[in-house]
């Protein structure tokens, strides 16, 4: 006998399974357009670094403040290159001094010079790995800074982040306000006041003026510009850049995000918050009265992950601050803390949003399903437990529904003499076979639907789970058997090469979980070709069967290896349970001539009524079975 070629229809369908596959794990990977754009841009970005520092180095060398403040000619010298805010330089500030503010959470250091915050230290977390001794710094040696370009009424452009600050720390119960003056005279000033509470990550931050009307140019609003290089904090280069980008709010509550790519841009309006977030921490600047126009950047500074090991991401953003009555007032606040889902809710600003739970029917489940289980499990139990009981509690609320997708697979397995048997019968008339089919299923009662309904039910939790566990701040840094971060990949071997798509380590849990889904596989495809009878004009389904047996587990091999090994886990763990209870249901709950039995019994019966959608069905096959006859006339 002949042995039958694999034909181009069956490669097609093989290549959207594929492609799917592909999509559903890597969606969030940068492009090859925009990887080689990177590169292009990389001489690019290096003269741009150096041009900012040799600025920074002009910028930096201010006049020597007099010795008594408010001294005239001192004033009067200083006026000629700062104008209305000569008195500043005049103060005992104005030198390089910082304060420091500290709680249980963090501990903020601002400078005199800009006023703004030079260091954030996050206490409670550490760097790369649990015992690295190296605490999270977002902000650390002048990674980032915030400056006011302030125009004055005498046509100079001054920046507020080269000029001295005054400040003043005051206590009121247990909350430190430090108040940080640039002043152009005993009452006239630009503030920025910092308030601390206990035990929170999050900083109150104000901006105003007083008695500024006749020095600033209140014509148009200032600019403020926050930038920020981010540090890796985390083991994995790659997936901290996958998953660190700018994210913000603006108009109704809407929201959306700067993510990968050399110069990124946005310009969004009405903003209400921005978020420089990295993988698992994230600095949030939010605003009571929202920015009425932004311009929003985001560049990947990681050109090669093997060089490019300290930044991560470099973010700007620069917002206008309006006038009102000749003076600037804006109610701010900044979060520097980790991206925790419940920590960021517990806030009530929406900070929340900046977690990619993913978007539709996936974020609901995620939301409402998979973070309050699991948020209630490892609460009283070790993470890697908590994910194991997690898993069996999904799988077994999800079995009714395996349950009915494979008693469909069964009743069509029974089926499948009597559809080969009409497929022989009209082989020259594939219409004729269409119609013969269908009232096949009709009067036995038969569904030939009702078995992928139950799978397409099964992929949003399985994508949701996608988007969940490499999400999971709970995670962090929580070992589990040889796995010591069920955040990052749980190496056993370290390779002393790079393999492409594989990385320069083998991890254990991606392997169990490739394992598991080969014999998963292999314990249904035989059942799946035999409920499925080849049609005419479509893919070989027997044959893609088989070829998928061992392309899924490699994916899971290749794609898994440097993801979180919590995911790995749980897909470990899912696919295990899953043959538990095919197992089950396959030698003790679905009997074959039962079910044989109950179909003859449903052919004697009167059919049941076809659905409105089988009808129309019907309708067209008949229509143009009659176009087909009338042809041949």
């Amino acid at each position: 006998m002949e042995e039958k070629k694999f034909d181009l229809n069956s490669i097609i369908g093989f290549v959207l399974i594929f492609g799917i596959l592909i999509w559903i794990m890597y969606q969030n990977q940068p492009s090859d357009k925009e990887i080689a754009a990177e590169k292009a841009k990389k001489e690019l970005v290096a003269k741009q670094e150096a041009q900012a520092k040799t600025d920074k180095t002009k910028t930096a060398v201010l006049p020597v403040a007099a010795t008594t403040p408010g001294d005239t000619v001192q004033l009067a010298q200083l006026q000629k290159t700062l104008g209305g805010f000569a008195y500043s330089a005049t103060l005992p500030s104005a030198k390089e001094g910082f304060t420091t503010l500290e709680n249980e959470k963090m501990i903020l250091k601002i400078a005199n010079k800009g006023g703004y915050i030079v260091e954030a230290t996050l206490k409670e977390f550490k760097k790369f790995e649990k015992n690295s001794g190296q605490l999270v710094e977002l902000i650390k040696d002048n990674n980032s800074d915030l400056n006011i370009q302030l125009q004055t009424t005498d046509n100079r452009t001054l920046n507020s982040k080269d000029l001295y600050f005054e400040p003043t720390l005051a206590k009121n119960g247990g909350d430190q306000i430090l108040t940080m003056r640039l002043k152009a005279g005993a009452n006239e000033f630009l503030e920025y006041k910092y308030v601390l509470k206990a035990n929170d990550y999050l900083v109150g931050f104000d901006i105003r003026s007083q008695g500024l009307n006749k020095i600033l140019n209140s014509s148009k609003p200032l600019d403020l510009v926050w930038d920020l290089k981010s540090y890796r904090n985390e083991k994995s280069v790659s997936i901290e850049k996958r998953y660190a980008q700018l994210e913000y709010e603006y108009g109704d509550e809407k929201y959306s995000s700067v993510s990968l790519g050399v110069g990124k841009e946005d310009t969004p309006e009405k903003v209400s918050y921005i978020a420089f977030k990295q993988h698992f921490f994230t600095a949030i600047l939010s605003t009571d009265k929202p920015f009425e126009k932004s311009k929003l950047q985001s560049d990947d500074l990681v050109k090669d992950e093997k060089i490019d090991t300290t930044y991560i991401k470099q973010f700007k953003a620069t917002v206008p601050l309006a006038f009102t009555n000749g003076e600037v007032d804006y109610k701010m606040s900044w979060y520097f803390g980790p991206s925790d889902y419940k920590i960021l809710k517990s806030y009530d600003k929406n900070f929340e949003k900046i977690i990619p739970l993913g978007w539709g029917i996936f974020g609901w489940i995620n939301k409402w399903i998979f973070i309050p289980l699991f948020g209630f499990l490892s609460s009283y139990i070790a993470y890697g437990i908590a994910i194991i009981i997690f898993t069996i509690i999904i799988k077994l609320a999800m079995s009714p529904i395996t349950y009915k997708s494979f008693l469909s697979q069964a009743k069509m397995k029974v089926l499948r003499p009597e559809i080969t048997e009409l497929g022989e019968k009209f082989k020259k008339d594939p219409m004729k076979k269409q119609q013969e089919t269908m009232k096949l299923y009709n009067k036995a009662g038969v569904n030939p639907m009702a078995g992928c309904i139950p799978a397409l039910i099964q992929l949003p939790f399985m994508y949701a789970s996608f988007q969940f566990f490499p999400s999971a701040f709970e995670l962090r840094q929580k070992s589990f058997l040889w796995a010591d971060d069920l955040s990052s990949f749980d190496a056993v071997v370290k390779l002393p090469f790079h393999i492409p798509l594989y990385g320069d380590h083998i991890s254990l849990f991606p392997i169990l979980a490739a394992i598991a889904i080969f014999f998963y596989m292999k314990m249904t495809s035989g059942d799946q070709q035999m409920a499925a009878p080849q049609q005419e004009g479509m893919p070989d389904m027997a044959k893609m069967m088989k070829i998928m047996i061992y392309v899924s587990p490699l994916m899971m091999l290749i794609f898994f290896n440097s993801y979180g090994a919590g995911l790995s886990l749980y897909n470990f763990i899912s696919n295990l349970i899953t043959i538990g209870i095919m197992f089950v249901i396959k030698n003790y709950i679905v009997d074959t001539d039962k079910i044989h039995a109950q179909i003859q019994e449903n052919k004697l019966k009167e059919p049941k009524k076809q659905s409105k959608f089988q009808q129309r069905l019907q309708e067209v096959m008949e229509q143009q079975e009659a176009v087909k006859k009338q042809n041949k006339k």
